[in-house]
């Protein structure tokens, strides 16, 4: 825990066993950081890292926050209101990209590379499995320290930007899927719960993880029946706990999900990928025997998806039809409630910008911040990500190593 002294000066934790050269280190004073938010809009994307609000508790910390002109307007945020908050409104890319720290959600591409001045902090979702080499050489080149949202961690091990993108995927996912059961959308007018003297819709939710749980928690409070699978016993046991005997768990078995499958109205891929190749839970023969109009929401389709028929679609297109069987399956589905998403993003780099700056730099907060140090994929433009690695056929190095000479 960062601890302010009356002098201003931060201190990192206990340093009272420290060599006097690094409790000299640990103690530093704050140094005022400028962070720079550009517009996600042609991307697809809606969020944006930083609310008004935030952007005021930074700016009262004597930072600098500047926005590109519209950068709030998905998620239904003015200039006005950032400008009123104390940032600074610009249609530069070269002012906003050339800030001491860029925050975008959507991942760097080629073309916005080339709008850093090098030897900055950038900070945005990684997504490994659509990062090109051109736009990783160029970030390289320009020795920008990145960290991946969704890699960084907290103080108990939790990744708060992926836990909370996967409550609002949970919720926001069963909402969708009501849509597309309903005539609006072309569905076969059946409406996701139950009511007195009709059947409820059957939910099928793969992966006991946090997507799942407030997916479940949603379907259930809708009314409909829930069936969860996972490979976790203890996964299971611990969904069974918290959402009580109306939900129905089972392990991974072909010729139970297959049947579960047949009866499902609604199925929600809710698996968390880690892993660069395709795993499929749910193979094109399990959908094709699936009922005419179910709706299927794969979760992790930004990570090459757990169902064999979804496809990685933009936000704009994110439906299509296969074997009968409706199809939603965009990449970036908390732009949906895009408002919702930016102030939970909001609560995370808030905080963490302010910890930046009174750390002295990004060298010292990734020496005594393990979670943020998990994120880091590049270090001055040195790779440290050992799945880029492999991706790209270049030599990771030890992100702990190349610190400790700092």
């Amino acid at each position: 825990m960062n601890e302010r002294s009356k002098s201003g000066k931060v201190s990192f934790g206990n340093t009272a066993f420290m060599p006097k050269e690094e409790q000299l280190e640990t103690s530093v004073r704050n140094r005022n950081i400028s962070i720079g938010i550009p517009s996600d809009s042609k991307d697809d994307e809606k969020r944006v890292a930083l609310t008004p609000e935030a952007v005021n508790l930074l700016v009262e910390r004597d930072n600098e926050v500047i926005v590109q002109k519209g950068a709030g307007q998905g998620a239904n945020y003015s200039d006005k209101d950032y400008s009123e908050n104390g940032a600074i409104i610009s249609d530069s890319l070269a002012r906003v990209y050339g800030a001491d720290v860029v925050i975008k959600v959507a991942p760097f591409s080629e073309k916005e590379t080339d709008f850093l001045k090098g030897n900055q902090v950038v900070l945005s979702y990684l997504n490994v499995l659509k990062l090109n080499e051109g736009t990783l050489a160029k970030l390289i080149r320009k020795k920008v320290t990145a960290i991946a949202f969704e890699k960084i961690r907290d103080t108990n091990g939790v990744m708060p930007v992926v836990e909370s993108m996967s409550e609002i995927c949970g919720v926001t996912s069963i909402l969708v899927a009501s849509e597309y059961l309903s005539n609006m959308h072309g569905g076969k007018g059946v409406m996701l719960g139950g009511i007195t003297g009709v059947t409820p819709t059957e939910v099928v939710i793969i992966g006991a993880n946090t997507a799942g749980e407030y997916a479940a928690r949603a379907a259930i409070g809708l009314g409909s029946t829930v069936r969860i699978f996972d490979d976790s016993l203890d996964r299971l046991r611990r969904f069974q706990n918290l959402l009580g005997q109306r939900l129905q768990t089972s392990v991974f078995h072909p010729q139970v999900l297959k049947k579960a499958l047949k009866s499902a109205d609604v199925v929600i891929g809710a698996i968390e990928l880690e892993d660069l190749r395709p795993w499929y839970y749910i193979t094109e023969d399990m959908v094709r025997n699936m009922k005419k109009g179910a709706v299927i929401i794969d979760l992790s389709i930004d990570r090459g998806g757990c169902i064999e028929t979804t496809e990685c679609r933009a936000l704009h297109d994110p439906v299509y039809e296969k074997h009968g069987v409706i199809h939603f399956s965009a990449w970036n589905l908390p732009s949906r409630v895009a408002r919702s998403a930016s102030i939970a993003l909001s609560n995370i780099f808030a905080p963490l910008l302010q910890n930046l700056a009174d750390a002295g730099g990004i060298t010292q907060l990734l020496k005594y911040n393990r979670g943020v140090r998990n994120g880091a994929y590049l270090y001055n433009g040195m790779l440290t990500n050992e799945t880029l690695g492999q991706k790209f056929g270049i030599m990771a190095k030890d992100l702990d190593l190349l610190i400790s000479a700092f």
